[in-house]
């Protein structure tokens, strides 16, 4: 019921052409990190990975999202939503590896997952070695670390490649469109900072979930080894499973925009609390200004206003954004 992600193969890390950075379709990009030294470790064995990865840490503490055997690795919330079927830990990255290693045989392990982890402050020197070349963009890169886990649905405004670097992964990713056959949880409340589906993609409850057998028609599915690759536009939906009792991930998130403009999120959230309750005529006319300032904007909705007087109507600098934001939190102070 899915379709393949489309492959790329022979890239070079350190050249990444703007094609494919700036992607609206996912893309496996086959073996674009299989030269990093983090790689060839894991391919060694997992203690040298682990190894590899102890010549960087500089006991810097970490959170770890740590759950009973009971969950299964899918790190979701509890029964009522009004929490959530793990528990974080602030602790080292060796003790991270001694549970790793103290449970990697076992039938039925406990669930250990520290995310998105900044490199450069965990692994000082990491990056030197093993690193992508995405040309003008400055993106955050980070390392995640732990046994077999699912990462439920969710996703990102800015664009990701993804290396995995130790073990395996399978991705499975869903067009924005789908936003409504996905059954997104909460918005405000979210394990991990993102609002997440609520389906059990091992386990899919289809008489709770009936429209996920359509997303399910629009799904694109990848498997990755150490060395590949994924990257995954951004808002495009993606559930994520590390198949390995141990797995290493490293990400770079990048924004298509300059860091001074304002979050997407934000924006939703405030529409939310200003107009979704509206009357319906009202709430239909508060479209038709979106339409017009905002999602089909080409500049012509200002040309009749002299440069000048076109104020948040025209471009966007660091000054100009700054004075808007200034402007929004006078108003919601109001």
């Amino acid at each position: 019921m899915h379709s393949r992600i489309r492959e790329i193969e022979g890239l070079d890390p350190r050249s990444l052409p703007d094609e494919i950075l700036k992607s609206t379709q996912p893309l496996l990009l086959r073996g674009l990190a299989k030269t990093w030294p983090i790689v060839q470790s894991a391919l060694v064995s997992d203690l040298a990975a682990k190894a590899y990865l102890k010549r960087f840490y500089r006991g810097s503490p970490v959170m770890a999202m740590l759950g009973t055997p009971a969950i299964e690795g899918r790190f979701f919330y509890n029964d009522d939503l009004s929490g959530f079927n793990f528990f974080p830990a602030r602790t080292s990255l060796d003790l991270v590896f001694g549970e790793l290693e103290d449970h990697k045989e076992d039938k039925e392990p406990p669930a250990i997952y520290v995310g998105s982890t900044a490199v450069d402050s965990c692994l000082p020197g990491f990056r030197s070695e093993n690193d992508l070349e995405l040309g003008d963009h400055d993106p955050l890169m980070s390392i995640w670390i732990g046994n077999a886990t699912r990462i439920a649905a969710h996703y990102d405004c800015p664009d990701n490649i993804a290396c995995v670097v130790a073990g395996h992964r399978r991705f499975t990713l869903f067009p924005p469109e789908q936003l409504s056959n996905l059954y997104v949880g909460p918005i405000e409340f979210t394990p991990a900072g993102q609002s997440i589906s609520l389906v059990d993609f091992l386990k899919p409850d289809f008489v709770k979930f009936p429209k996920f057998s359509e997303a399910l028609k629009h799904a694109q599915v990848a498997e990755l080894a150490p060395g590949d690759a994924i990257l995954s536009p951004s808002m495009w939906w993606h559930h994520v499973e590390a198949l390995d009792r141990f797995n290493v991930l490293v990400n770079y998130w990048w924004r298509q925009t300059p860091d001074f403009m304002g979050t997407p999120t934000s924006a939703m959230m405030m529409a939310m609390l200003a107009i979704r309750d509206l009357p319906r005529e009202q709430r239909l006319a508060w479209q038709e200004h979106f339409r017009h300032y905002v999602f089909e904007a080409d500049g012509l909705e200002a040309a009749h206003i002299i440069p000048s007087a076109r104020g948040v109507m025209g471009p966007f600098d660091v000054e100009s954004a700054h004075k808007m934001q200034m402007q929004i939190k006078q108003k919601m102070n109001q």
